[in-house]
């Protein structure tokens, strides 16, 4: 599409346009949340396994800690726009 296309759908249907972004941002947000979940979920039960064979290790490293405070954060944050921008497009 080109760009005199995509302003004139913009001028026809703004508050969906709008509302459009704020899904697109809600499925990334929600995604992030999911696959940092997932994450965390797969690195303490390889711990947990490598820890049947050695003394017991409870706790991430604090990299991986500060990894995972950072990707929910962005998440939350994601989910946070997502929902500002499609309460603004209530106000279109």
């Amino acid at each position: 599409m080109s760009l005199q296309a995509l302003w004139g759908l913009f001028l026809a249907h703004p508050a969906q346009v709008v509302n459009g972004l704020a899904l697109f941002f809600a499925c990334a947000g929600a995604w992030v949340l999911l696959a940092t979940r997932l994450r965390e979920q797969r690195s303490v039960a390889r711990l947990a396994a490598e820890s049947e064979l050695d003394e017991p290790a409870s706790v991430q490293d604090e990299s991986a800690q500060r990894l995972n405070r950072f990707f929910y954060a962005f998440g939350y944050f994601s989910l946070t726009v997502a929902f500002g921008v499609s309460w603004a497009s209530t106000r279109l």
